[in-house]
C-alpha cells in the first residue's frame, strides 16, 4: 500500500495555538491498514515519532524533528442496548465538538457538559479531557486501538484506561504503542440532564423549576465558554494551559491557608487531598494579562495562555515558567501544564561531576584541590534532564541541595535513581520541597527501592510525621517506561558486582559508575547524539571505568559526542585534563548545560 510521505510539512494550521512549527515527515491514514503500512515503512523506524489529533492541546517547541502521523479515521455509529442504554462510536479523527452535538441531537445524555470543547474523538480517551464536573472516562465504554509492536487491534476496557485527573493508561505505560481507531461511549437513552453540580449549572433546575434539558445545559455551558475563553477563530490558544493542582489537605490547611485564607478548593475522591483552581491561584497572583511578546495570561479565564497574533513556543513558554515561578511563590504550590508540549530538543544541566569524596578532597592539599578555577570544584554527580516541558533529575546527590540552589530548581516532575549508594540517593531528604502538594515521583530498580526503604523508612511509613517527604515508588527493570509522555530506556550496566541502571532519553544517555556494560545493553546506546559516561581515574579501579576504558567505550559506541563525569581529583585540573581528550570528547564540569534533540 503506498503512503504519502510530506516532507518539512507546515504544521501552523493544524495546531490551534496557531504556533509555526514545521515536520520533517508527515503522513496521514484513513483507516487501519493505512496505519500497519505507515509502522512498517523506514519513515516510522528510523525516527522519533507522535501522533497529532485535532492540534487542540499542543504546543510545538519548534520544528519536530521526527514522523507526524495524523487520524483521518471517520464516522459515527449508535447501538441500542436497551431501553435506557445506547453505546455511540465514533471514528478517532471525528471533531469532538461536532460529535458531542451529534448526541444531543440523537436524544443521547452524558456528553452535554463537554460541549464546545476543541480537538478530536480520539484525543478524549488520552487525555480524560473534562469539563463543568464530568469526565469523559466516566462515559467511555471501551477504546479500540491499533498496538504498533503486534501490528494487530487491540481493545482496552474503560477499567483498563486507568483514567485518572487529565491522565490514561495512553498518556503513560500505552505511550507510542497503542494508536486510537475508535472510541465507544456508554450514553443514556434520555434528554434530561443529570449532572448539574458544576457552579453556574446548579441554578438552573431552580430557576426553570424542572429539569433542563441536555441541549438546554450544552446551550449553557457554550455560553460559559463564549463568555470566559477566546474565539478559536481569532485568538489562538490550547484551552486551559495548567491542570488545577491537587494537594493534601493537611498542606493546605497548614501551608496554602496560612499564606492566603481565601484560597477555595473542592473535594475529591480521597478525603486526604483536595483540588485547588489553577485559575483562581493565577489570577489572584496578580498574572491577569501577563504577557511575553504576543503570548498573554488571557484576561477572561487565567487558565489559558493565548497567542494574541505572532507569539512564538518561546514566548508561551516564557509566560507559563513566569506564571508557575511567581505561583509557587505566593501560594506554595507548583501548577503542571495540561498542554502537551512537543519538543525533541533535549536540555541536560550537569548537577554534579565529582565522585563520592568530591572535589576538593576534606584534607587534600594537592593541585587539584587547591585549584582557583570554578570547573575543579566538583560535588558528587547528578543531572537536570529537560524534554517535553518536564524536568527530570537523575540521583539526588548529598550536594542535592547545593546544586539546587544553584541552578535555580524551583520543581521537579520526577526523579531517576542509577543505584542506592549514598554518593547518589545521600540528598533524598532535601526533596521535601518537592513533596508539598502531592507524593514525589521516584523510578528506581526494585532493590534500591528496598534499600531505601530500610535506610529512609519514615519517609514511607504509612501515617508519616507531618512534613517530611512523600514519595510515590515505581520499580523498574529492563523495560522501557513513560513518565509524563516521555520515554525512558533503562540500561542495565555492571557497577563492579552490582548490577545499576543508566537511561536513555531520546538521543541522550546518562551511564555513572560503570565498569562493564554487557553487550545487549551496548545496543541500547547505539546511534546516540549524547552519551555522558563515568571516567574515575587513569588508575585501575574494581568497580568504575577508567579513562581509558571509557574512551575504548565511546569509540566502541561512536556517539556523536560524549562527556565524561564522575571524577576524582586524581583526574587533574579540568582544563589540562580537557585538553588530552579527542575532538568530540569533553569534560563534564558542575553547571556544565548539554543541549541536544
Amino acid at each position: 500500500m503506498n503512503i504519502k510521505f510530506e516532507y518539512n510539512k507546515d504544521l501552523t494550521s493544524l495546531n490551534t495555538f496557531r504556533i509555526s512549527a514545521k515536520a520533517a515527515i508527515y503522513a496521514e491514514y484513513k483507516n487501519m491498514d493505512e496505519l500497519r503500512s505507515i509502522t512498517l515503512s523506514e519513515e516510522f523506524m528510523d525516527n522519533e515519532v507522535f501522533y497529532l489529533g485535532g492540534g487542540s492541546n499542543v504546543l510545538f517547541n519548534g520544528d519536530y524533528h521526527g514522523l507526524v502521523i495524523k487520524s483521518q479515521i471517520k464516522g459515527i455509529k449508535k447501538y441500542q442496548k436497551n431501553e435506557e442504554t445506547v453505546f455511540a462510536i465514533a471514528g478517532a479523527a471525528e471533531n469532538w465538538a461536532d460529535f458531542v452535538k451529534w448526541t444531543i441531537d440523537e436524544g443521547l445524555g452524558g456528553l452535554e457538559n463537554l460541549s464546545g470543547i476543541p480537538g478530536s474523538v480520539g484525543a478524549s480517551p488520552v487525555q480524560n479531557i473534562g469539563a463543568y464536573g464530568v469526565e469523559v472516562g466516566s462515559m467511555i465504554h471501551k477504546v479500540e486501538c491499533f498496538d504498533v509492536i503486534t501490528k494487530e487491534t487491540v481493545t482496552f476496557t474503560a477499567e483498563q484506561c486507568k483514567f485518572g485527573y487529565r491522565d490514561s493508561f495512553f498518556k503513560n505505560e500505552g505511550k507510542g504503542r497503542y494508536v486510537v481507531l475508535r472510541v465507544s461511549f456508554k450514553l443514556k437513552n434520555s434528554t434530561v440532564a443529570e449532572n448539574l453540580d458544576y457552579g453556574p449549572l446548579k441554578t438552573l433546575e431552580e430557576k426553570w423549576n424542572r429539569k433542563p434539558t441536555i441541549s438546554e445545559v450544552a446551550e449553557e455551558v457554550l455560553k460559559i465558554r463564549d463568555s470566559k475563553l477566546p474565539d478559536p477563530s481569532k485568538i489562538g490558544s490550547a484551552g486551559s494551559f495548567f491542570k488545577n493542582p491537587v494537594v493534601r489537605i493537611y498542606f493546605y490547611r497548614e501551608v496554602m491557608s496560612a499564606l492566603s485564607p481565601e484560597i477555595p478548593y473542592y473535594e475529591t475522591d480521597d478525603p486526604l487531598y483536595v483540588k485547588i483552581p489553577a485559575g483562581w491561584l493565577i489570577e489572584n497572583a496578580g498574572l491577569k494579562g501577563y504577557s511575553v511578546g504576543d503570548a498573554e495570561v488571557y484576561p477572561k479565564q487565567c487558565l489559558v495562555i493565548a497567542n494574541k497574533g505572532r507569539a512564538t513556543a518561546k514566548d508561551v513558554i516564557e509566560v507559563s515558567e513566569h506564571v508557575r515561578k511567581v505561583v509557587l511563590e505566593k501560594f506554595g504550590v507548583t501548577l503542571h501544564p495540561e498542554v502537551n508540549i512537543v519538543d525533541t530538543n533535549i536540555k541536560v544541566t550537569i548537577l554534579g561531576s565529582g565522585t563520592s569524596k568530591g572535589v576538593p578532597e576534606v584534607g587534600c592539599f594537592c593541585p587539584v584541590c587547591r585549584s582557583d578555577s570554578a570547573k575543579d570544584k566538583r560535588t558528587r554527580c547528578s543531572a537536570l534532564v529537560e524534554t517535553k516541558g518536564l524536568k527530570l533529575l537523575i540521583d539526588v546527590s548529598p550536594d542535592f541541595r547545593q546544586q539546587a540552589l544553584r541552578s535555580e530548581i524551583t520543581y521537579l516532575d520526577a526523579a531517576l535513581i542509577t543505584h542506592s549508594h549514598y554518593d547518589h540517593v545521600g540528598g533524598f531528604d532535601d526533596l521535601r520541597p518537592f513533596c508539598t502538594g502531592s507524593k514525589f515521583p521516584v523510578y528506581m530498580r526494585k532493590d534500591v527501592s528496598e534499600d531505601l526503604h530500610r535506610r529512609l523508612d519514615y519517609c514511607f511509613r504509612e501515617t508519616p510525621y507531618p512534613g517530611v517527604p512523600s514519595f510515590e515508588v515505581h520499580e523498574i527493570d529492563e523495560s522501557p517506561f513513560i513518565i509524563k509522555g516521555v520515554k525512558i530506556i533503562p540500561i542495565s550496566v555492571m557497577h563492579g558486582k552490582l548490577p545499576i541502571a543508566g537511561y536513555r532519553i531520546g538521543d541522550f544517555a546518562y551511564v555513572t559508575d560503570a565498569k562493564t556494560i554487557p553487550e545487549e545493553e551496548k545496543e541500547k546506546l547505539k546511534d546516540l547524539d549524547v552519551l555522558v559516561l563515568n571516567g574515575l581515574r587513569f588508575k585501575e579501579h574494581f568497580a568504575h571505568f577508567t579513562v581509558e576504558e571509557a574512551l575504548k567505550t565511546i569509540e566502541e559506541l561512536k556517539p556523536k559526542r560524549a562527556y565524561l563525569t564522575h571524577f576524582c581529583h586524581e583526574i587533574g585540573r579540568h582544563d589540562d585534563f580537557q585538553s588530552s581528550l579527542p575532538d568530540n570528547v569533553f569534560a563534564c564540569y558542575d553547571g556544565l548545560v548539554i543541549n541536544t534533540h
